[in-house]
């Protein structure tokens, strides 16, 4: 790791102390992400709806003490939060992040109450426990640490920045387009920046370039009018849970392939010069899948492992339900049979196409004596960002600045469907860098944040504000 006193010594007298205050402010910074990680907003359940209220709240206060001119703008859902600085000449900048967190379930495999956060020591260095920590607020927190350090040292930030805060990343973004085009101009800059998103490694950078997109669907079917005894009717009666079997059996392939019609229509091949530049990051599919108690690669055959989580589309099984499920044993043949499928989409595959095809195939394999019912979960095509912008490139070498190794340029498995909304919407191109890692477990039991993510993520937004505004 770079010695942050020495090389520090040598940079630009208007960049050296910015980086000083990050590294003396510290402990107050994490005391503030703290202090919002207590705060349950988790946007997919209604009974946290007030907390995520408060959330938004707390964002407006500590950017309206930040000297933005920050307010909670109402939504069908949860609020949105914008805060803008302006006052200056430098170029008109868009910071996005979520205030929203994942649910908690199941509560019984975290170490400790997921908001009820610390900083805990681990053999692999401090780390941010709790809900919320990587994804996405010590992401976002990164940002507004590094502008505080801005202003304290200089009055002034370097550049006319808003702040773009959403309430409901996690539950499918209902409120997000609507918003988008009645405050297009309240928003649209000359760029926008994301933070949530990964390191590549431990001590890599990472730009983000492309995006999967993200389908996701519910699917219940129903066949009594009520659970039946399996000795009295097993056997003559359809069963909900068989038929819902059958049916995610027939959703891939023996080569892993995915059957539902056209789905494959639209997703390019990857081009030898991107496979060459990912060949080069030396990805180790065995310790990624070591890492969480797995050994062997699965998915489609044939296909290079960051190829299969960066560029190729999926289709998963996230839940499932039927029939009894307590403890102990009930003799039953379910009512009704559910399952939340999800699909990641590339290249240009349209999500709604997508959708309408699914559907037809499950239905026609509904027997006469069932129903099937759908409800949709979002539905958001894949992103692919340009690097022509310059900022593309100070970023880059502002990040390299920081960190151990370079900056590099890299797909991203996940969906982040606002980064192609800032291109349809505002005609305005993103950014997206972030600083958790793979073990940050997000969306999972003991989520956490390397504390040096947090410190050198703020760092690394002060450098790249003055890479962007000399």
């Amino acid at each position: 790791m770079k010695d942050h006193d020495t090389a520090d010594a040598t940079l630009d007298p208007v960049l050296a102390p910015v980086l000083a205050a990050i590294d003396d402010q510290l402990d107050a910074a994490t005391d503030r992400l703290l202090d919002l990680l207590r705060i349950p907003s988790i946007s997919t359940d209604p009974a946290y709806k007030s907390d995520c209220d408060r959330a938004a709240d707390w964002l407006v206060a500590d950017l309206t003490a930040l000297g933005f001119d920050a307010r909670k703008h109402a939504t069908p859902g949860h609020p949105m939060v914008v805060a803008r600085s302006g006052g200056t000449d430098g170029p008109n900048i868009l910071f996005y992040g979520h205030y929203d967190v994942q649910p908690v379930d199941p509560l019984h495999l975290w170490d400790r109450d997921p908001f009820d956060p610390a900083v805990e020591e681990t053999a692999k260095g401090r780390v941010i426990r709790g809900r919320g920590a990587s994804d996405d607020k010590g992401q976002l927190m990164t940002f507004l640490e590094a502008c505080r350090a801005w202003k304290a040292i200089h009055g002034a930030l370097p550049a006319n920045i808003t702040i773009f805060c959403e309430g409901e990343e996690e539950s499918g973004s209902p409120s997000l387009i609507p918003f988008l085009q009645d405050n297009a101009d309240l928003l649209r800059a000359d760029i926008a920046l994301i933070c949530d998103t990964g390191l590549y490694g431990d001590d890599t950078p990472a730009i983000i370039t492309q995006l999967r997109g993200l389908l996701g669907e519910e699917v219940t079917i129903h066949g009594p009018d009520k659970d039946l005894h399996s000795g009295m009717y097993g056997g003559l009666a359809v069963n909900p849970a068989r038929v819902l079997a059958r049916v995610i059996a027939s959703l891939h392939d023996d080569t892993g392939r995915i059957t539902v019609p056209g789905f494959y229509d639209g997703v390019p091949e990857l081009s030898n010069e991107l496979a060459a530049a990912w060949d080069d990051l030396k990805f180790d599919e065995s310790a990624f899948l070591g890492a969480v108690g797995l050994r062997l690669p699965a998915g489609e055959q044939g296909r290079r492992p960051l190829e299969m989580i960066w560029s190729r589309p999926t289709c998963e099984v996230n839940g499932m339900t039927a029939g009894y499920t307590g403890d102990g044993f009930k003799t039953v043949l379910p009512a009704e049979a559910r399952a939340k499928i999800s699909f990641r989409l590339v290249g240009t595959q349209d999500p709604h196409a997508i959708r309408e095809s699914f559907r037809a195939m499950v239905r026609d394999m509904i027997p006469a004596d069932c129903r099937v019912e759908f409800h949709g979960h979002g539905a958001s095509a894949a992103g692919q960002m340009t690097t022509t912008h310059p900022a593309f490139d100070q970023a880059r070498r502002a990040l390299s600045d920081e960190w151990p190794n370079a900056a590099a340029y890299v797909g991203c498995g996940g969906s982040i469907p606002i980064a192609a909304y800032f291109k349809q919407y505002l005609n305005m191109d993103a950014m997206l860098i972030g600083f958790g890692k793979d073990d940050d477990q997000i969306h999972s039991p003991n989520e956490k944040y390397d504390l040096s993510s947090f410190h050198k993520g703020t760092r690394s937004w002060a450098r790249i504000l003055h890479a962007m505004t000399r």
